[in-house]
């Protein structure tokens, strides 16, 4: 009897410990799916901004080599962007004749392609040249051709000098939702990266 009694008590703080472990595995799961749900937009923006961010420093980094090359061979350096289904593919030139890249000596191969072209998203997936909707320029305004992402004059060549000047203009870069950019500044080459900040409704340096 005595021994019945112990094997029934013990069997009851079993079903009562293994209850309570159900309910606390029920309740780790719910805190789990309900964090996993805040956090998954959460993360998904942070890569859409990391991504975006990454493609503003490489194109640093091309600008940037394109005119340690022009400087080195004393000749003009450019990257030249072409308008593709809503994007912008590009490639490097170089100038075959003194006189700059000319799409004129593209066409007829004086003007040499230095790189094969290529989008931003073949290497940054889902970033494209581009104005976002509701973001302004930072000329001051949107123009009839609001959404275009590369203001670098009509011709869409980014020249570098061998005297380190460059073409001035604005490469625009966005996501699904950040909106980033490359300024190009003239009279020295040198480029700034600046990014929209969506909270204050404007552009900050990065």
């Amino acid at each position: 009897m005595f021994l019945y009694d112990m094997g029934a008590h013990r069997s009851s703080r079993a079903r009562a410990a293994a209850g309570f472990s159900a309910v606390e595995l029920l309740l780790v799961c719910a805190v789990t799916v309900t964090l996993l749900t805040i956090s998954i937009p959460a993360t998904a923006d942070a890569l859409d901004e990391i991504r975006t961010g990454m493609a503003t420093r490489y194109l640093e980094a091309r600008i940037m080599d394109a005119r340690m090359q022009a400087i080195r061979a004393s000749t003009s350096v450019a990257l030249r962007f072409e308008a593709r289904g809503g994007d912008y593919r590009f490639a490097a030139y170089r100038d075959g004749n003194g006189n700059g890249i000319r799409l004129a000596d593209i066409a007829a191969g004086i003007d040499a392609m230095e790189s094969p072209p290529r989008y931003l998203r073949d290497d940054f997936s889902g970033v494209a040249f581009g104005l976002l909707a509701g973001v302004p320029d930072m000329d001051g305004g949107r123009s009839a051709a609001a959404a275009d992402g590369v203001r670098i004059g009509a011709s869409r060549i980014l020249t570098l000098g061998p005297d380190g000047t460059a073409t001035p203009g604005t490469l625009y870069v966005h996501g699904r939702r950040s909106q980033h950019a490359v300024r190009i500044l003239g009279a020295t080459g040198r480029v700034r990266l600046l990014r929209f900040d969506r909270g204050m409704r404007q552009w900050l340096s990065r």
